[in-house]
């Protein structure tokens, strides 16, 4: 799952919002890291659809423009869910790696040795 559907579900999972909110949502969870594009939201929302993710939940007129509402499905919230996971698990991984002594002489991150 590429970082833009996994915040884009994420933005889902409280109610349904229309692409400039969730383009703001996104980067709130993101804290910014994740900025969004227009043209990228859209493919991202066209995939997730044909993926049976999210589902679209209502459209509104707003200032004479048409504002589409999407929701985030059983689905979504499970390969959600299950990203998380996988996610939060390869973070463990690496930390523990990290966290262990390494071998006399062996290099370190600076190329010099640890």
């Amino acid at each position: 799952m590429t970082q833009a559907a996994f915040f884009v579900l994420a933005a889902l999972v409280d109610e349904p919002r229309h692409g400039y909110g969730i383009l703001q949502e996104v980067d709130a969870l993101s804290e910014g890291d994740v900025q969004l594009r227009v043209g990228t939201l859209y493919g991202v929302l066209d995939r997730l659809t044909a993926d049976g993710l999210i589902a679209l939940d209502r459209e509104e007129v707003h200032q004479g423009r048409l504002r589409r509402y999407y929701r985030i499905l059983d689905a979504g919230e499970a390969a959600l869910s299950a990203e998380a996971a996988r996610m939060a698990s390869s973070a463990r991984t690496v930390s523990e790696r990290l966290a262990a002594p390494r071998a006399p002489g062996r290099p370190g991150l600076a190329g010099g040795t640890a």
